[in-house]
């Protein structure tokens, strides 16, 4: 199993560019698709984006897409998380996650497994 710590956070004002990044523990960590979800005042957590454990399968919400790139270094046990063209709407605390499986079920925070503690991003308008 992989411990997750998640960085990069901050303050942006919109229309900037951020990346946070999530370090994994363990041997294993290249074995695991690796996901982003993010979590804003009063609302559940939802899926931002995941990427396969080669890093050949990437997939994205449609709010975030053509302006967010996941990316993964195998070699450095990270994973990360490209955010460009920042909103308001994407203020919320972003949370590095773990599954066994590249599946349906990655859309979901049911489909994963290990959680990082979170990183704040706020974006200022």
């Amino acid at each position: 199993q992989v411990q997750l710590v998640e960085s990069g956070g901050g303050l942006v004002q919109a229309g900037g560019s951020l990346r946070v990044s999530c370090a994994a523990s363990g041997r294993t960590f290249s074995s695991y698709t690796m996901g982003w979800f993010r979590q804003a005042p009063g609302k559940e957590r939802e899926f931002v984006a995941a990427i396969s454990w080669s890093g050949g399968l990437t997939t994205y919400a449609d709010s975030v897409k053509g302006r967010f790139t996941i990316s993964r270094d195998n070699a450095k046990n990270s994973v990360y998380l490209q955010m460009n063209n920042l909103k308001p709407e994407d203020t919320a605390v972003y949370y590095c996650a773990a599954a066994k499986y590249y599946s349906r079920a990655i859309y979901s925070t049911t489909g994963f497994d290990t959680w990082g503690q979170g990183t704040q991003v706020t974006v200022s308008s």
